[in-house]
Formats: C-alpha cells, structure tokens, sequence
C-alpha cells in the first residue's frame, strides 16, 4: 500500500479531468399588477379562498444568492415550503467534533473538508465524511467506514513508523490504475498504481490503488500522487493518500471501501479548495 516507504515508481503522468464548478444563478419569479387583479381579489373574498403575498426569501429582489461566507442570515433559495425559504434543520456553524486548534488549522477559503476521525490513538479503525459549506453552516455526507495506520496516529510522522499523520492537509492530485470516473482533480490513470503481495493481517492488497487522492503531506502538489518528491525530506515520509480498502490496516494511508472512493473523486472540487483533516477523535476535538 502507498506509504512512506513502500510509494510505487514513478510513472508518466497522463492528467485528465479539469477544475469545473457548477453554476446556478437565483431564479426570480416575475410578478405584475393588472387592473383585473382587483377583480379576482374581490372574487377571492367572496368565495373565502385564501390569498397569500406570494412573495418571501426566494423571490424578494433584495435577498440575492447565499453568500460564500459564514453569516447570520438565511441563504436565499431555501428549500420550499419552509418557513421564510430557510431548511427546517440548518447546517452547523462549524463542523462537530473539532476543536478550536484543528478549526484554526482550516484554510478560511476551504469550501469542502473530508474530516477522518480515529477511534483513538493507537487505533487503525476510522470513519469519514465530507463537508461542504452552504453559505451558512457545513452540510455533511454520508459517514463511510475507513482504515488508517496499522498503530494508529502521530503528531509527528517519520518513514515507517505505522502511523497516519495527523493535521489538515489540501487535496490537490488524483489517479489511479482505472480510468478517470470523471474527477474534477487533475487525475493520473497510470499502470504504475498496479499493486500486489499481502497486507498486516494477510488480505491481499490487489486493487487497493484503483483510486487514489494524495493527502499533501511531505510532497509537491499539482504533481501525479506517483511523484516521490519530498520537500521535508525522505525520512519524514510521504505517499500518503486516500486509497481503496484491502480490508486491513495501512501503513500511513486512509482507505475509503472502492464505492466511497468513487463518490469522492467525482464530489472533490479544486475550486471549493478541499481539504482532508485527520486525526483520532481526541486530538481532533483539541
């Protein structure tokens, strides 16, 4: 498995997919006075039919689009039939579990944030989700099942020491040895992510880099995650990346099942600066 000992060769780099961010304006709602409008306002009242403004947070020319930013206020285009355009249950201020250190570590413009919480420190039993900001609060996905280390976490990783790193580090790169499932992250399909042998605890560790993001630790981002460059130095480690589960420990990566992997790639967006942050549950509340 990638690791900071074991990353494969170096390969060509074949980067497909691009840096794509879906648009949608606010739709306003047109609305006009007509002299016959008092007609049917008179008719309303005499048959007791209910008649609403017909206007609220959606169609006031005032509210415009949800702001990128943390606010008070609610977002324009709530979900219908809420009161004032806004959801019945709003997305958190921040995002649960972390504390103020692992929130200050977060860049401000980061828009989606995978959060890989360790069940302790020497565990290598996790689980993630992604967030993703709605211009007042962090929505979060679905929570998927992941591995990390074989001895769990470390504030300081070094080269084969059997623990993740923990931290907040950008998600810049991605490949694989399948082709591009239509990632927004520059993707890397290249036959130098084929991988075979055993892991810890014997299961076999074929497929394990069918899909990868690389975690920027210890490496030079807007390269393939094959690139062994490593600006801390060799001994420090490095190939540290998301990867598909070989149901068993790794030996400084996460793994996400091969389904979770694929639902990641096509919802990162470089233009939402992602990033990962990691740790076990302890240090993440910090």
């Amino acid at each position: 498995m990638a690791s900071s000992t074991d990353c494969p060769d170096r390969a060509p780099r074949a980067v497909s997919g691009a840096a794509r961010r879906p648009s949608a304006g606010p739709v306003r709602l047109r609305t006009g006075v007509r002299l016959w409008a008092l007609v049917l306002v008179v008719l309303a009242a005499l048959t007791g039919c209910g008649a609403g403004s017909g206007t609220g947070a959606r169609d006031d020319p005032a509210a415009g689009p949800a702001r990128e930013h943390p606010s008070a206020n609610p977002p324009a285009g709530g979900a219908p039939g809420t009161a004032q355009g806004r959801p019945a249950t709003e997305a958190p201020a921040v995002i649960p579990g972390l504390g103020p250190r692992t929130r200050a570590w977060i860049p401000g413009d980061a828009r989606q944030v995978v959060v890989v919480t360790g069940r302790d420190r020497n565990a290598n039993h996790s689980q993630a989700v992604l967030y993703r900001h709605t211009g007042t609060g962090w929505e979060a996905g679905p929570v998927w099942p992941a591995r990390n280390a074989l001895r769990g976490w470390t504030d300081e990783h070094w080269a084969g020491d059997l623990r993740s790193p923990i931290g907040v580090y950008s998600l810049s790169d991605a490949g694989g040895l399948l082709p591009d499932p239509g990632a927004r992250l520059p993707y890397d399909r290249s036959d130098g992510f084929a991988v075979s042998g055993t892991g810890f605890e014997g299961e076999p560790l074929e497929g394990s880099f069918d899909y990868v993001v690389a975690i920027d630790y210890n490496r030079t981002p807007g390269t393939s995650p094959l690139d062994l460059t490593r600006p801390l130095g060799a001994d420090r480690g490095g190939g540290i990346w998301l990867h598909v589960d070989h149901d068993g420990p790794t030996q400084g990566c996460v793994s996400l099942q091969q389904q979770h992997m694929r639902d990641l790639l096509l919802a990162l967006d470089p233009a939402l600066r992602p990033v990962v942050v990691m740790g076990d549950a302890a240090s993440l509340r910090e």
